[in-house]
């Protein structure tokens, strides 16, 4: 018999079979970790990615340098740092725990819905001062003298940005690449928070963080902009019209990711998003996205739940695409043939189907 014991079917057959075990335990810690995420509230203190941020800074006090190889440097220190120790885990623990537990930590849509209601809730009680002192949770401008109506703007707007960072590209990742897929984006997004906006300390040293964030947010950026148009209808609003105003303005806001969120968010709220933001350090003028109406306390909470819906449809696409290529690795070696790779949630280029990431940064 040609190939050693069982020829070279069996060994494929044994390869198929190891595979597809580890896709469907990625696949079922996808799912208890987009569940905790729902059930479980996350700590007061010790949360993982928290715990992140704090070496992270410690870690600057030592790498920063006003250069862009410094900010590389420090980058892949953390981010293969993550990577390397997730894998090491993984050889310990069972993948299946693992994933879920990197994916509850890396998720932050409950913490993101229950942000937004808190401020709706502020905003209809006409408190104008707590909803202030409640927006740096959500965004990174400053609150101070905001009226409501650019309170809400601002609440949208970073429902909308964070739908991809915070829902969908964890559970992308993790179909695509594992646990250390989840683990790697949630530290570049995180990087990218802390370092990678313009300012005289992180304008070189930042650059690193922000373009790997900026690359790792493309595909799930499209892909949560895509299901927000498509799920409008669930929020009263109109596919078509958010879909219009997704191809239309996407493209026109600094960030090569946030601004398709926001734009398919507000073409199905129909409201208007953009314009001037403060932040503590600078100002900006962003574009106009969307032709409707200024944003008021129920668009924010329809924004939240949009958000929650996109993040139901990423699971179940993520899930999908985690079991479906082994499932058809198994069959073809069945019928005897060299089973061969298969690229999880391949449809994914139907939907990026535009430029790469630009080089530009923005934040919400």
């Amino acid at each position: 018999m040609r190939g050693g014991r069982g020829g070279p079917w069996l060994t494929g057959a044994r390869t198929v079979a190891c595979a597809g075990s580890a896709r469907r335990d990625v696949a079922t810690g996808l799912a208890v970790g987009a569940l905790a995420d729902r059930l479980v509230r996350d700590p007061a203190r010790g949360h993982p990615v928290a715990l992140f941020g704090a070496v992270a800074a410690a870690l600057e006090r030592i790498t920063h340098h006003p250069s862009r190889l410094a900010g590389v440097g420090h980058v892949t220190l953390l981010v293969g740092g993550g990577a390397v120790t997730v894998r090491h885990i993984e050889r310990v623990a069972p993948r299946l725990l693992v994933t879920a537990a990197v994916t509850w930590a890396a998720l932050g849509g409950r913490s993101l819905e229950r942000e937004a209601a808190a401020l709706a809730r502020l905003l209809e009680a006409g408190d104008l001062d707590g909803a202030r002192g409640r927006l740096p949770a959500l965004v990174g401008r400053d609150p101070t003298g905001l009226p409501a109506d650019e309170l809400c703007r601002a609440a949208v707007e970073s429902v909308a940005e964070n739908t991809a960072d915070a829902v969908v590209a964890p559970l992308l990742w993790g179909a695509v690449a594992g646990p250390a897929g989840v683990v790697v984006h949630r530290a570049a997004n995180t990087l990218d928070a802390m370092v990678g906006h313009h300012s005289p300390r992180y304008e070189r040293f930042g650059w690193a963080a922000a373009r790997l964030d900026d690359a790792l947010g493309w595909p799930p950026a499209r892909l949560g902009a895509v299901l927000a148009a498509a799920l409008a209808p669930l929020v009263g609003g109109d596919a078509l019209t958010a879909w219009r105003t997704l191809r239309r303005d996407g493209a026109a806001h600094p960030s090569p990711n946030a601004g398709r969120l926001e734009a398919a968010f507000a073409g199905a709220l129909g409201v208007r998003l953009g314009g001037t933001n403060r932040y503590p350090s600078h100002v900006e003028h962003r574009p106009f996205l969307g032709g409707g109406r200024v944003p008021t306390p129920d668009d924010v909470r329809r924004a939240a739940r949009l958000s929650r819906a996109v993040g139901a449809a990423s699971a179940a696409l993520a899930l999908a695409g985690s079991v479906r290529p082994h499932r058809r690795a198994a069959a073809l070696s069945r019928a005897g043939a060299q089973p061969l790779g298969h690229p999880p949630l391949g449809a994914l280029s139907a939907l990026c189907a535009d430029k790469a990431p630009s080089a530009t940064r923005g934040r919400p």
